[in-house]
Protein backbone atom coordinates (compact mmCIF):
# COMPACT_ATOMS: atom_id res chain seq x y z
CA UNK A 1 0.00 0.00 0.00
CA UNK A 2 1.46 3.11 -0.90
CA UNK A 3 2.29 6.70 1.83
CA UNK A 4 0.09 8.63 -0.59
CA UNK A 5 -3.35 8.51 -2.55
CA UNK A 6 -3.43 11.05 -4.71
CA UNK A 7 -7.08 12.16 -5.85
CA UNK A 8 -7.99 13.86 -8.92
CA UNK A 9 -9.81 13.82 -12.22
CA UNK A 10 -8.61 11.58 -15.25
CA UNK A 11 -8.37 14.70 -17.74
CA UNK A 12 -6.08 16.61 -15.25
CA UNK A 13 -2.85 14.03 -15.60
CA UNK A 14 -0.86 15.80 -16.71
CA UNK A 15 -0.22 18.94 -14.45
CA UNK A 16 -0.77 16.10 -11.48
CA UNK A 17 2.27 13.92 -13.02
CA UNK A 18 4.81 16.82 -11.54
CA UNK A 19 3.20 17.06 -8.37
CA UNK A 20 3.21 13.00 -7.94
CA UNK A 21 7.32 12.91 -8.96
CA UNK A 22 7.83 15.89 -6.58
CA UNK A 23 6.08 13.27 -3.88
CA UNK A 24 8.31 10.61 -4.94
CA UNK A 25 11.74 12.26 -4.92
CA UNK A 26 10.98 12.86 -1.37
CA UNK A 27 10.71 8.87 -1.29
CA UNK A 28 7.16 8.47 -0.31
CA UNK A 29 5.05 5.76 -2.54
CA UNK A 30 2.21 7.16 -4.44
CA UNK A 31 -0.45 5.75 -6.00
CA UNK A 32 -2.14 7.64 -8.61
CA UNK A 33 -2.47 5.68 -12.00
CA UNK A 34 -4.05 2.54 -11.57
CA UNK A 35 -4.23 0.09 -14.48
CA UNK A 36 -7.37 -1.52 -12.74
CA UNK A 37 -10.34 -2.02 -15.21
CA UNK A 38 -13.25 0.04 -13.44
CA UNK A 39 -15.63 -1.99 -11.65
CA UNK A 40 -16.36 -3.43 -8.32
CA UNK A 41 -12.64 -4.70 -7.97
CA UNK A 42 -11.51 -0.65 -9.07
CA UNK A 43 -14.11 0.20 -6.12
CA UNK A 44 -12.56 -2.20 -3.97
CA UNK A 45 -9.02 -1.37 -4.68
CA UNK A 46 -9.33 2.58 -3.87
CA UNK A 47 -11.59 1.80 -0.73
CA UNK A 48 -8.18 -0.06 0.49
CA UNK A 49 -5.75 2.20 -0.80
CA UNK A 50 -7.80 5.39 0.92
CA UNK A 51 -8.04 3.00 4.09
CA UNK A 52 -3.95 2.94 4.42
CA UNK A 53 -2.67 5.87 2.98
CA UNK A 54 -1.05 7.86 5.69
CA UNK A 55 -2.07 11.29 3.48
CA UNK A 56 -4.70 12.03 0.53
CA UNK A 57 -4.00 14.66 -1.38
CA UNK A 58 -6.85 16.17 -3.97
CA UNK A 59 -6.34 18.32 -6.80
CA UNK A 60 -8.90 20.59 -6.94
CA UNK A 61 -9.41 21.91 -10.91
CA UNK A 62 -12.65 22.94 -12.12
CA UNK A 63 -12.98 19.80 -13.46
CA UNK A 64 -12.55 17.62 -10.58
CA UNK A 65 -14.43 19.80 -8.27
CA UNK A 66 -17.59 18.66 -10.07
CA UNK A 67 -16.88 14.90 -9.99
CA UNK A 68 -18.17 13.11 -7.33
CA UNK A 69 -15.51 10.63 -6.55
CA UNK A 70 -12.96 13.14 -5.86
CA UNK A 71 -15.48 15.02 -3.97
CA UNK A 72 -16.48 11.48 -2.03
CA UNK A 73 -12.68 11.00 -1.59
CA UNK A 74 -12.17 14.04 -0.15
CA UNK A 75 -14.87 13.60 2.71
CA UNK A 76 -13.49 10.46 3.16
CA UNK A 77 -10.01 12.19 3.70
CA UNK A 78 -11.17 15.36 5.67
CA UNK A 79 -13.18 12.60 7.74
CA UNK A 80 -9.84 10.45 9.15
CA UNK A 81 -7.99 13.91 9.07
CA UNK A 82 -5.40 13.20 6.02
CA UNK A 83 -6.77 15.12 3.92
CA UNK A 84 -4.09 17.85 2.42
CA UNK A 85 -5.92 20.06 -0.96
CA UNK A 86 -4.24 21.35 -3.45
CA UNK A 87 -6.01 23.76 -6.08
CA UNK A 88 -5.50 25.16 -9.81
CA UNK A 89 -6.96 28.09 -11.61
CA UNK A 90 -8.44 29.04 -8.21
CA UNK A 91 -10.86 26.40 -8.71
CA UNK A 92 -14.09 26.80 -6.80
CA UNK A 93 -13.65 24.58 -3.81
CA UNK A 94 -16.96 22.33 -2.53
CA UNK A 95 -18.17 24.06 0.97
CA UNK A 96 -17.58 21.09 2.73
CA UNK A 97 -13.66 21.42 2.15
CA UNK A 98 -13.50 24.99 2.47
CA UNK A 99 -12.49 25.24 6.02
CA UNK A 100 -9.46 23.40 5.18
CA UNK A 101 -6.49 25.25 4.47
CA UNK A 102 -5.77 24.62 0.77
CA UNK A 103 -2.30 25.46 -1.40
CA UNK A 104 -2.21 27.08 -4.55
CA UNK A 105 -0.20 25.38 -7.45
CA UNK A 106 -0.52 27.14 -10.26
CA UNK A 107 2.98 28.04 -10.84
CA UNK A 108 4.31 24.45 -9.70
CA UNK A 109 5.21 23.38 -13.38
CA UNK A 110 7.19 26.70 -13.60
CA UNK A 111 9.09 26.44 -9.94
CA UNK A 112 9.00 23.10 -8.03
CA UNK A 113 10.96 25.17 -5.38
CA UNK A 114 8.27 27.73 -4.66
CA UNK A 115 6.95 28.88 -1.38
CA UNK A 116 3.67 27.04 -2.37
CA UNK A 117 4.89 23.84 -3.36
CA UNK A 118 7.34 23.09 -0.64
CA UNK A 119 4.51 24.15 1.74
CA UNK A 120 2.15 21.20 0.08
CA UNK A 121 5.65 18.72 0.99
CA UNK A 122 5.77 20.08 4.10
CA UNK A 123 2.48 19.28 5.01
CA UNK A 124 2.52 15.57 3.21
CA UNK A 125 5.88 15.04 5.64
CA UNK A 126 3.77 16.11 8.81
CA UNK A 127 1.43 14.05 8.43
CA UNK A 128 2.95 10.99 7.27
CA UNK A 129 5.44 11.19 10.01
CA UNK A 130 2.52 11.57 12.27
CA UNK A 131 1.09 8.50 10.54
CA UNK A 132 4.05 6.65 10.90
CA UNK A 133 4.50 7.67 14.41
CA UNK A 134 1.27 6.16 15.70
CA UNK A 135 2.04 3.04 13.64
CA UNK A 136 5.26 2.37 15.04
CA UNK A 137 3.75 0.01 17.66
CA UNK A 138 6.13 1.73 20.45
CA UNK A 139 4.28 2.97 23.60
CA UNK A 140 6.27 4.72 26.29
CA UNK A 141 7.61 1.53 27.76
CA UNK A 142 8.84 0.07 24.36
CA UNK A 143 5.65 -2.51 24.96
CA UNK A 144 3.37 -3.18 21.97
CA UNK A 145 0.08 -0.75 21.95
CA UNK A 146 -3.06 -2.46 23.14
CA UNK A 147 -5.24 -3.75 20.44
CA UNK A 148 -7.81 -0.98 20.27
CA UNK A 149 -4.82 1.89 19.39
CA UNK A 150 -3.19 0.55 16.41
CA UNK A 151 -4.79 2.23 13.74
CA UNK A 152 -7.26 -0.27 12.62
CA UNK A 153 -10.65 -2.04 13.91
CA UNK A 154 -10.14 -5.78 15.26
CA UNK A 155 -14.54 -6.18 14.41
CA UNK A 156 -17.34 -4.93 12.74
CA UNK A 157 -20.31 -4.79 14.26
CA UNK A 158 -24.06 -3.95 13.68
CA UNK A 159 -26.04 -2.80 16.64
CA UNK A 160 -29.87 -3.61 15.25
CA UNK A 161 -32.87 -1.73 16.82
CA UNK A 162 -33.54 -2.66 20.05
CA UNK A 163 -37.50 -3.92 20.15
CA UNK A 164 -40.41 -2.27 22.03
CA UNK A 165 -41.74 -4.82 24.34
CA UNK A 166 -43.09 -2.63 26.58
CA UNK A 167 -46.56 -2.86 25.39
CA UNK A 168 -47.03 0.44 24.06
CA UNK A 169 -46.35 2.00 20.78
CA UNK A 170 -45.86 5.02 22.19
CA UNK A 171 -42.50 4.29 23.96
CA UNK A 172 -41.10 3.17 20.58
CA UNK A 173 -38.88 6.52 21.13
CA UNK A 174 -37.35 5.44 24.23
CA UNK A 175 -36.17 2.07 22.71
CA UNK A 176 -35.15 3.65 19.58
CA UNK A 177 -33.23 6.01 21.66
CA UNK A 178 -31.22 3.33 23.74
CA UNK A 179 -30.34 1.67 20.56
CA UNK A 180 -28.85 5.23 19.28
CA UNK A 181 -27.29 5.72 22.35
CA UNK A 182 -25.42 2.62 22.37
CA UNK A 183 -24.02 3.09 18.38
CA UNK A 184 -22.88 5.94 19.69
CA UNK A 185 -20.55 4.86 22.78
CA UNK A 186 -19.61 2.15 20.89
CA UNK A 187 -18.64 3.93 17.87
CA UNK A 188 -15.72 5.99 20.22
CA UNK A 189 -14.26 2.54 20.63
CA UNK A 190 -11.42 2.69 17.95
CA UNK A 191 -10.88 -1.29 17.99
CA UNK A 192 -14.48 -1.23 16.49
CA UNK A 193 -16.33 -0.34 13.24
CA UNK A 194 -19.80 0.11 14.03
CA UNK A 195 -22.34 0.32 10.98
CA UNK A 196 -24.33 3.58 10.74
CA UNK A 197 -27.87 3.98 12.56
CA UNK A 198 -29.49 4.21 8.65
CA UNK A 199 -27.74 0.93 8.15
CA UNK A 200 -29.18 -0.75 11.28
CA UNK A 201 -32.49 1.02 11.19
CA UNK A 202 -33.12 -1.04 7.94
CA UNK A 203 -34.18 -4.05 9.92
CA UNK A 204 -36.24 -2.50 12.36
CA UNK A 205 -39.63 -4.34 12.90
CA UNK A 206 -38.07 -7.19 10.45
CA UNK A 207 -37.77 -10.81 11.07
CA UNK A 208 -34.03 -10.91 11.39
CA UNK A 209 -31.44 -14.31 10.21
CA UNK A 210 -28.03 -12.79 11.74
CA UNK A 211 -25.87 -14.48 10.12
CA UNK A 212 -27.50 -12.79 6.53
CA UNK A 213 -27.20 -9.40 8.41
CA UNK A 214 -23.76 -10.01 8.88
CA UNK A 215 -23.31 -10.88 5.09
CA UNK A 216 -24.86 -8.00 3.74
CA UNK A 217 -23.62 -5.45 6.30
CA UNK A 218 -20.15 -7.02 5.55
CA UNK A 219 -20.21 -7.51 9.90
CA UNK A 220 -18.28 -9.63 12.30
CA UNK A 221 -21.19 -9.67 14.90
CA UNK A 222 -24.83 -8.82 15.93
CA UNK A 223 -26.21 -6.63 18.51
CA UNK A 224 -29.97 -7.22 19.11
CA UNK A 225 -31.67 -6.49 22.44
CA UNK A 226 -35.38 -5.71 24.10
CA UNK A 227 -36.72 -2.57 25.98
CA UNK A 228 -39.45 -3.28 28.84
CA UNK A 229 -40.28 0.33 30.14
CA UNK A 230 -43.45 -0.37 32.65
CA UNK A 231 -43.01 2.18 35.48
CA UNK A 232 -40.40 3.54 37.17
CA UNK A 233 -38.60 0.32 36.03
CA UNK A 234 -36.47 -0.36 32.53
CA UNK A 235 -35.84 -4.16 31.60
CA UNK A 236 -32.98 -4.27 28.94
CA UNK A 237 -32.42 -7.70 27.42
CA UNK A 238 -29.04 -7.78 25.14
CA UNK A 239 -27.08 -9.89 23.46
CA UNK A 240 -24.01 -10.28 21.13
CA UNK A 241 -23.76 -13.01 18.49
CA UNK A 242 -21.07 -14.25 16.66
CA UNK A 243 -21.61 -13.25 12.53
CA UNK A 244 -20.31 -16.28 11.30
CA UNK A 245 -21.35 -18.50 13.30
CA UNK A 246 -24.35 -17.57 14.68
CA UNK A 247 -23.23 -17.99 18.24
CA UNK A 248 -23.78 -15.95 21.42
CA UNK A 249 -20.46 -13.80 22.34
CA UNK A 250 -22.26 -12.53 25.34
CA UNK A 251 -26.16 -12.27 27.04
CA UNK A 252 -27.21 -10.32 29.60
CA UNK A 253 -30.31 -9.06 31.11
CA UNK A 254 -31.13 -6.23 32.99
CA UNK A 255 -33.76 -5.14 35.78
CA UNK A 256 -32.80 -1.69 37.13
CA UNK A 257 -34.77 1.76 37.86
CA UNK A 258 -35.37 3.66 34.92
CA UNK A 259 -33.14 6.33 36.45
CA UNK A 260 -30.29 4.34 36.04
CA UNK A 261 -30.52 4.11 32.43
CA UNK A 262 -27.05 5.80 31.53
CA UNK A 263 -24.98 3.39 33.90
CA UNK A 264 -26.47 0.83 32.23
CA UNK A 265 -26.14 1.73 28.64
CA UNK A 266 -22.10 2.32 29.91
CA UNK A 267 -22.34 -1.08 31.28
CA UNK A 268 -23.84 -2.62 28.27
CA UNK A 269 -21.04 -0.68 26.10
CA UNK A 270 -18.24 -2.47 28.48
CA UNK A 271 -19.84 -6.05 28.55
CA UNK A 272 -19.16 -6.02 24.83
CA UNK A 273 -16.14 -4.22 24.61
CA UNK A 274 -14.53 -6.78 27.49
CA UNK A 275 -16.50 -10.07 25.64
CA UNK A 276 -14.82 -9.31 22.39
CA UNK A 277 -11.25 -9.53 24.55
CA UNK A 278 -10.80 -5.88 23.62
CA UNK A 279 -8.86 -3.14 25.47
CA UNK A 280 -10.85 0.24 26.47
CA UNK A 281 -8.34 3.12 26.73
CA UNK A 282 -9.10 5.72 29.29
CA UNK A 283 -9.85 8.84 27.13
CA UNK A 284 -12.64 5.86 25.17
CA UNK A 285 -13.96 5.15 28.36
CA UNK A 286 -14.05 9.34 29.71
CA UNK A 287 -16.04 9.43 26.26
CA UNK A 288 -18.50 7.09 26.42
CA UNK A 289 -19.38 8.09 30.01
CA UNK A 290 -19.58 11.74 28.55
CA UNK A 291 -23.46 12.53 27.68
CA UNK A 292 -25.56 15.64 26.96
CA UNK A 293 -26.88 15.26 30.62
CA UNK A 294 -26.69 13.10 33.95
CA UNK A 295 -30.74 13.49 34.59
CA UNK A 296 -32.67 10.60 32.98
CA UNK A 297 -36.08 12.83 33.15
CA UNK A 298 -33.92 15.25 30.85
CA UNK A 299 -32.89 12.63 28.75
CA UNK A 300 -36.26 11.38 27.85
CA UNK A 301 -38.01 14.33 27.52
CA UNK A 302 -35.23 15.17 24.70
CA UNK A 303 -36.22 11.63 23.49
CA UNK A 304 -39.62 12.32 22.90
CA UNK A 305 -38.82 15.67 21.02
CA UNK A 306 -36.02 14.00 18.45
CA UNK A 307 -38.95 11.19 17.83
CA UNK A 308 -41.40 13.97 16.76
CA UNK A 309 -38.52 15.59 15.01
CA UNK A 310 -37.35 12.52 12.78
CA UNK A 311 -41.26 11.39 12.38
CA UNK A 312 -42.07 14.91 11.72
CA UNK A 313 -39.21 15.63 9.22
CA UNK A 314 -41.41 18.49 7.83
CA UNK A 315 -42.08 22.50 8.94
CA UNK A 316 -45.47 22.04 10.66
CA UNK A 317 -46.64 24.54 13.72
CA UNK A 318 -48.26 21.34 15.48
CA UNK A 319 -44.98 19.43 15.63
CA UNK A 320 -42.37 22.71 15.80
CA UNK A 321 -44.91 24.01 19.20
CA UNK A 322 -44.09 19.82 20.50
CA UNK A 323 -40.47 20.20 20.45
CA UNK A 324 -40.03 23.40 21.60
CA UNK A 325 -42.03 22.34 25.09
CA UNK A 326 -40.33 19.15 25.14
CA UNK A 327 -36.97 20.44 24.98
CA UNK A 328 -37.89 23.66 27.52
CA UNK A 329 -38.54 21.34 29.87
CA UNK A 330 -35.58 19.17 29.68
CA UNK A 331 -33.72 22.49 29.83
CA UNK A 332 -35.81 23.58 32.78
CA UNK A 333 -34.08 20.35 34.53
CA UNK A 334 -30.53 20.76 33.28
CA UNK A 335 -29.91 23.98 32.03
CA UNK A 336 -26.53 22.17 30.42
CA UNK A 337 -28.37 20.76 27.95
CA UNK A 338 -26.36 21.36 25.05
CA UNK A 339 -28.56 19.36 22.51
CA UNK A 340 -31.82 19.95 23.82
CA UNK A 341 -31.00 23.33 23.77
CA UNK A 342 -29.86 22.64 19.67
CA UNK A 343 -33.27 20.86 19.34
CA UNK A 344 -35.56 23.46 21.04
CA UNK A 345 -33.82 25.99 18.48
CA UNK A 346 -34.65 23.64 15.66
CA UNK A 347 -38.18 23.59 16.88
CA UNK A 348 -38.36 27.50 16.91
CA UNK A 349 -36.68 27.75 13.17
CA UNK A 350 -39.67 25.67 11.60
CA UNK A 351 -42.02 28.56 13.59
CA UNK A 352 -40.03 31.39 12.08
CA UNK A 353 -40.23 29.90 8.52
CA UNK A 354 -43.86 29.80 9.32
CA UNK A 355 -44.55 33.36 10.03
CA UNK A 356 -42.91 34.56 13.99
CA UNK A 357 -41.03 36.75 14.21
CA UNK A 358 -39.37 35.90 17.60
CA UNK A 359 -35.48 35.67 18.26
CA UNK A 360 -36.02 32.41 20.80
CA UNK A 361 -34.37 30.23 18.36
CA UNK A 362 -31.27 32.34 18.29
CA UNK A 363 -30.79 32.61 21.90
CA UNK A 364 -31.24 29.15 22.47
CA UNK A 365 -28.76 27.99 20.03
CA UNK A 366 -26.21 30.31 21.79
CA UNK A 367 -27.40 28.54 24.88
CA UNK A 368 -26.14 25.60 23.34
CA UNK A 369 -22.90 27.21 22.24
CA UNK A 370 -22.19 28.72 25.69
CA UNK A 371 -22.16 24.71 27.23
CA UNK A 372 -20.62 23.66 24.30
CA UNK A 373 -18.78 26.03 21.47
CA UNK A 374 -17.65 23.21 19.58
CA UNK A 375 -21.32 21.33 18.92
CA UNK A 376 -21.59 20.96 15.66
CA UNK A 377 -25.30 20.92 15.14
CA UNK A 378 -25.46 24.06 17.00
CA UNK A 379 -23.49 25.75 14.04
CA UNK A 380 -25.94 24.42 11.73
CA UNK A 381 -29.17 25.08 13.46
CA UNK A 382 -27.37 29.28 13.80
CA UNK A 383 -26.34 28.96 9.95
CA UNK A 384 -30.14 28.27 9.19
CA UNK A 385 -31.25 31.00 11.48
CA UNK A 386 -28.67 33.63 10.32
CA UNK A 387 -29.99 32.87 6.33
CA UNK A 388 -33.53 33.80 7.64
CA UNK A 389 -32.31 36.81 8.82
CA UNK A 390 -30.59 37.72 5.25
CA UNK A 391 -26.75 37.28 6.22
CA UNK A 392 -25.77 34.41 3.99
CA UNK A 393 -22.09 34.96 4.55
CA UNK A 394 -22.09 34.38 7.81
CA UNK A 395 -24.51 31.30 7.21
CA UNK A 396 -22.07 30.22 5.16
CA UNK A 397 -19.00 30.66 7.69
CA UNK A 398 -21.06 28.96 10.29
CA UNK A 399 -21.99 25.81 7.81
CA UNK A 400 -18.13 25.18 7.35
CA UNK A 401 -16.95 25.40 10.81
CA UNK A 402 -19.82 23.06 11.71
CA UNK A 403 -18.83 20.58 8.85
CA UNK A 404 -15.21 20.34 10.36
CA UNK A 405 -16.48 19.36 13.21
CA UNK A 406 -18.40 17.11 12.40
CA UNK A 407 -18.73 15.81 8.64
CA UNK A 408 -20.84 13.16 9.28
CA UNK A 409 -23.80 14.95 11.83
CA UNK A 410 -27.18 14.56 9.80
CA UNK A 411 -28.77 18.20 10.89
CA UNK A 412 -24.93 19.48 9.61
CA UNK A 413 -25.21 18.19 6.08
CA UNK A 414 -28.67 19.08 5.96
CA UNK A 415 -27.91 22.17 6.45
CA UNK A 416 -25.34 22.28 4.35
CA UNK A 417 -27.77 21.49 1.47
CA UNK A 418 -30.21 23.93 2.43
CA UNK A 419 -27.41 26.91 1.78
CA UNK A 420 -26.23 25.31 -1.67
CA UNK A 421 -30.22 25.13 -2.35
CA UNK A 422 -30.92 28.20 -1.89
CA UNK A 423 -27.42 29.51 -3.68
CA UNK A 424 -28.48 27.55 -6.59
CA UNK A 425 -25.20 25.77 -6.32
CA UNK A 426 -26.89 22.28 -7.16
CA UNK A 427 -24.24 20.26 -7.20
CA UNK A 428 -23.06 21.35 -3.88
CA UNK A 429 -26.36 20.44 -2.69
CA UNK A 430 -26.72 16.94 -3.87
CA UNK A 431 -23.39 16.13 -1.64
CA UNK A 432 -25.17 16.99 0.92
CA UNK A 433 -28.58 15.90 0.90
CA UNK A 434 -27.40 12.50 0.03
CA UNK A 435 -25.44 11.84 3.21
CA UNK A 436 -27.96 13.12 4.98
CA UNK A 437 -30.54 10.88 2.91
CA UNK A 438 -28.24 7.86 3.85
CA UNK A 439 -27.84 9.31 7.81
CA UNK A 440 -31.56 9.23 8.60
CA UNK A 441 -33.70 6.14 6.93
CA UNK A 442 -36.76 8.25 7.67
CA UNK A 443 -35.62 11.38 5.71
CA UNK A 444 -38.06 11.87 2.82
CA UNK A 445 -37.29 15.58 2.75
CA UNK A 446 -33.67 15.28 1.55
CA UNK A 447 -34.73 12.73 -1.07
CA UNK A 448 -37.31 15.20 -2.60
CA UNK A 449 -34.78 17.93 -2.52
CA UNK A 450 -32.21 15.83 -4.22
CA UNK A 451 -35.34 15.37 -6.70
CA UNK A 452 -35.41 19.26 -7.40
CA UNK A 453 -31.47 19.37 -7.62
CA UNK A 454 -31.32 16.79 -10.39
CA UNK A 455 -34.19 18.59 -12.21
CA UNK A 456 -32.26 21.77 -12.18
CA UNK A 457 -28.96 20.08 -13.57
CA UNK A 458 -30.81 18.59 -16.40
CA UNK A 459 -30.26 15.24 -14.92
CA UNK A 460 -33.04 13.32 -15.83
CA UNK A 461 -32.22 9.92 -14.76
CA UNK A 462 -30.69 11.50 -11.29
CA UNK A 463 -34.40 13.01 -10.83
CA UNK A 464 -36.13 9.51 -12.07
CA UNK A 465 -34.22 8.02 -9.22
CA UNK A 466 -34.42 9.85 -6.63
CA UNK A 467 -38.33 9.92 -7.32
CA UNK A 468 -38.46 5.85 -6.83
CA UNK A 469 -36.40 6.41 -4.08
CA UNK A 470 -38.64 8.99 -2.55
CA UNK A 471 -41.82 7.23 -3.33
CA UNK A 472 -40.76 4.04 -2.04
CA UNK A 473 -40.30 6.29 1.52
CA UNK A 474 -43.36 7.42 1.39
CA UNK A 475 -45.08 3.92 0.76
CA UNK A 476 -43.05 2.90 3.96
CA UNK A 477 -45.04 5.62 6.53
CA UNK A 478 -47.92 5.98 4.98
CA UNK A 479 -48.31 1.89 5.62
CA UNK A 480 -48.11 3.32 9.22
CA UNK A 481 -50.34 6.01 9.08
CA UNK A 482 -52.47 6.83 5.79
CA UNK A 483 -53.78 10.22 7.03
CA UNK A 484 -50.54 11.43 7.54
CA UNK A 485 -50.67 14.80 5.21
CA UNK A 486 -47.01 15.81 5.03
CA UNK A 487 -45.85 11.94 3.78
CA UNK A 488 -48.96 12.12 1.10
CA UNK A 489 -47.90 15.59 -0.36
CA UNK A 490 -44.30 14.24 -0.50
CA UNK A 491 -45.41 11.19 -2.39
CA UNK A 492 -47.38 12.97 -4.70
CA UNK A 493 -44.86 15.19 -5.83
CA UNK A 494 -42.90 12.08 -6.27
CA UNK A 495 -45.65 10.75 -8.36
CA UNK A 496 -45.98 14.00 -10.74
CA UNK A 497 -42.02 13.59 -11.28
CA UNK A 498 -42.80 9.90 -12.11
CA UNK A 499 -44.72 11.66 -14.88
CA UNK A 500 -47.59 9.65 -13.10
CA UNK A 501 -50.11 12.77 -13.45
CA UNK A 502 -53.47 11.31 -12.47
CA UNK A 503 -52.31 9.36 -9.08
CA UNK A 504 -49.97 12.94 -8.12
CA UNK A 505 -53.28 14.84 -8.69
CA UNK A 506 -55.58 12.17 -6.68
CA UNK A 507 -53.62 12.29 -3.47
CA UNK A 508 -53.28 16.17 -3.65
CA UNK A 509 -56.98 16.08 -4.08
CA UNK A 510 -57.39 13.54 -0.73
CA UNK A 511 -54.86 15.31 1.16
CA UNK A 512 -56.78 18.72 0.57
CA UNK A 513 -59.66 17.53 2.20
CA UNK A 514 -57.75 16.26 5.11
CA UNK A 515 -56.41 19.56 5.93
CA UNK A 516 -56.82 22.49 3.34
CA UNK A 517 -54.97 25.11 5.35
CA UNK A 518 -51.63 23.51 5.23
CA UNK A 519 -49.29 26.01 4.03
CA UNK A 520 -46.46 23.31 3.40
CA UNK A 521 -48.88 21.22 1.62
CA UNK A 522 -49.50 23.70 -0.56
CA UNK A 523 -46.45 24.77 -1.52
CA UNK A 524 -44.66 21.46 -2.80
CA UNK A 525 -48.02 20.86 -4.65
CA UNK A 526 -47.54 24.01 -6.59
CA UNK A 527 -44.10 22.74 -7.11
CA UNK A 528 -44.85 19.54 -8.49
CA UNK A 529 -47.85 20.91 -10.84
CA UNK A 530 -45.18 23.97 -12.48
CA UNK A 531 -42.06 21.54 -13.03
CA UNK A 532 -43.40 18.12 -13.47
CA UNK A 533 -46.90 19.16 -14.38
CA UNK A 534 -46.30 21.98 -16.40
CA UNK A 535 -50.16 22.91 -15.69
CA UNK A 536 -49.84 26.56 -15.05
CA UNK A 537 -53.08 27.28 -14.15
CA UNK A 538 -53.43 24.47 -11.69
CA UNK A 539 -50.10 25.49 -9.69
CA UNK A 540 -51.32 29.29 -9.63
CA UNK A 541 -54.49 28.46 -8.26
CA UNK A 542 -52.61 26.49 -5.48
CA UNK A 543 -50.06 29.04 -5.02
CA UNK A 544 -52.97 31.60 -4.50
CA UNK A 545 -53.52 30.77 -0.56
CA UNK A 546 -50.03 30.15 0.03
CA UNK A 547 -49.09 33.68 -0.92
CA UNK A 548 -52.05 35.18 1.12
CA UNK A 549 -50.15 33.80 4.41
CA UNK A 550 -46.54 33.70 3.11
CA UNK A 551 -44.02 34.79 5.57
CA UNK A 552 -41.20 37.28 4.41
CA UNK A 553 -38.68 34.70 5.48
CA UNK A 554 -40.34 31.79 2.89
CA UNK A 555 -40.82 34.47 0.28
CA UNK A 556 -36.82 35.20 -0.50
CA UNK A 557 -36.99 31.11 -0.26
CA UNK A 558 -39.73 30.68 -2.84
CA UNK A 559 -38.10 33.47 -5.02
CA UNK A 560 -35.46 31.45 -5.52
CA UNK A 561 -36.55 28.37 -5.78
CA UNK A 562 -35.88 26.93 -9.17
CA UNK A 563 -39.02 24.61 -9.19
CA UNK A 564 -41.36 27.80 -9.67
CA UNK A 565 -39.14 29.13 -12.66
CA UNK A 566 -42.18 27.47 -15.54
CA UNK A 567 -44.73 30.57 -13.81
CA UNK A 568 -42.09 33.36 -12.84
CA UNK A 569 -43.14 35.24 -15.88
CA UNK A 570 -47.09 35.08 -15.80
CA UNK A 571 -48.83 38.18 -14.82
CA UNK A 572 -50.79 36.16 -12.42
CA UNK A 573 -47.89 35.03 -10.46
CA UNK A 574 -46.13 38.80 -10.65
CA UNK A 575 -49.44 40.03 -9.43
CA UNK A 576 -49.11 37.60 -6.55
CA UNK A 577 -45.90 38.78 -5.96
CA UNK A 578 -46.29 42.27 -5.86
CA UNK A 579 -49.51 41.76 -3.63
CA UNK A 580 -47.49 39.39 -1.01
CA UNK A 581 -44.24 41.54 -0.89
CA UNK A 582 -46.74 44.76 0.17
CA UNK A 583 -48.75 43.08 2.79
CA UNK A 584 -45.19 42.21 4.51
CA UNK A 585 -44.01 45.13 4.19
CA UNK A 586 -46.90 47.09 5.81
CA UNK A 587 -46.66 43.64 8.43
CA UNK A 588 -43.16 45.14 9.08
CA UNK A 589 -43.85 48.72 9.53
CA UNK A 590 -47.03 47.74 12.00
CA UNK A 591 -44.33 45.68 13.95
CA UNK A 592 -41.72 48.84 14.00
CA UNK A 593 -44.38 51.02 14.99
CA UNK A 594 -45.67 49.04 17.88
CA UNK A 595 -42.18 48.11 19.36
Amino acid sequence: MADVFVSYARSDKARVAPLVAAIEAKGWTVWWDPDITPGQEFDDQIDAEIDAAKAVVVVWTPVSVVSRWVRGEAREAAERGILVPVRFEQARLPMDVRAIHTTDLDNWGEDPESPSAQECLRALGSMIARAQTSQSGKSGNGSAPPPSARGSARFTICVLPFANMSGDPEQEYFSDGITEDIITDLSKVSALAVVSRNSAFMYKDKHVDVPKVARELKVSHVLEGSVRKAGGRVRISAQLIDGASNNHVWAERYDRDSSDIFALQDEISQAIVKALKLRLLPEEKQAIERRGTDNAEAHNLYLMARQTYVSGQEVDARSARAIVRLCARATEIDPRYAQAWVLMAIGYWRLRVLGDRSDDGMMSVERALMVDPNLAEAHAVKAQLLLLDGDADAAAAEVAHALVLDPQSYEVNRSAGRLSYQFHRHEDAIGFYEKAATLMEADINSVMMLISCCTALGDVDGAQRNAQRALKRTEIALAHDQNNVEVTTYSAYALAALGEGERAKARMNRALLIDPDNFNMRYNFVCALSVHLKDREAALDMLGPVFDTISDNFMSYAKADPDLEFLRHDPRYLAMVATAEARLAAKGTEAIRID
